[in-house]
């Protein structure tokens, strides 16, 4: 039961989400406002990514680090929940739509590279067996190899500044009766809440890595609706478990050596050993 005061406060409790610095980043491979990418860092590639029965998947490489990249098609400021393995990667806590995220601004891309520790520095995603992985290790490895971005719209700013002003109105109005009243009966309010098959080898999951400077700040950002407008799932695993699966992801990449025409910087030629 929510007096009116009560319902104030909550229309101007705003979920908390951060805006991330501006980064480069290339256009996604799944999804429609938004288009996410997974991008390994240690080979400097963006991962292609399988389809197969109605399911989005990409080949991890174990050991190696990478990041999410994620690119606001909308022309509006887009606020993106993101959980990895069923974690939410901002907070740390078991991921659900309601938590905080990070915020895009129109059109903007942003690469995540790993768990935020604080506003100045995140710990790095790599791929790593199930058991290393950062949800198992904190208890949680139900959900372990499945990358997810739950996308929201801002919701229209003078709507939410109207719908103040009409709740403030009637308090007042309310609070002046209270005296002739005596007793004044608590309006209602409704609460509303947003609510694989075994392979060969161990499973891909991410860790908790090293860690390295990513810079975001707080901001606010009232969602349009409750539910996402959109959410983009892409699961991982190693090529061998995929490929057991029965995802079509052909023939694995093989790192090949560069020869190097220049191998020695050095400015003159050296006296021979």
């Amino acid at each position: 039961m929510l007096n009116s005061k009560e319902k104030i406060m909550k229309l101007k409790k705003i979920a908390a989400a951060i805006v991330l610095w501006a980064a480069a980043g290339a256009a996604g491979a799944v999804g429609g406002i938004a288009d996410v990418t997974v991008y390994d860092r240690a080979e400097g590639r963006t991962l292609q990514v399988y389809s197969h029965d109605g399911r989005y998947y990409v080949v991890g490489r174990p050991g190696n680090e990478y990041q999410i990249r994620v690119r606001n098609r909308a022309g509006a400021e887009i606020l993106t929940v993101v959980s990895v393995d069923g974690v939410n990667a901002v907070s740390g806590d078991t991921a659900s739509w309601d938590q905080t995220g990070y915020v895009l601004g129109r059109y903007q891309s942003y690469d995540i590279k790993g768990w935020r520790k604080s506003q100045e520095r995140i710990a790095a995603f790599f791929f790593t067996e199930h058991q290393n992985s950062y949800a198992a290790r904190t208890g949680r490895p139900d959900n372990v190899g499945v990358i997810g971005i739950a996308v929201f719209r801002e919701r229209p700013r003078r709507v939410v500044e109207q719908q103040l002003e009409r709740l403030e109105r009637r308090e007042a109005a309310r609070d002046a009766a209270e005296p002739m009243a005596k007793a004044a009966k608590p309006s209602s309010a409704g609460a509303l809440n947003s609510d694989a098959p075994a392979a060969p080898q161990p499973s891909l999951g991410t860790g908790h890595g090293r860690s390295e400077s990513s810079y975001a700040s707080y901001t606010q950002f009232e969602r349009a609706s409750t539910v996402p407008e959109q959410t983009i799932t892409i699961y991982y695993d190693s090529y061998q478990n995929l490929l057991a699966q029965g995802v079509p992801v052909g023939a694995p990449r093989v790192a090949r050596w560069q020869p190097d025409p220049f191998p020695d910087r050095g400015r003159f030629t050296p006296d021979p050993r």
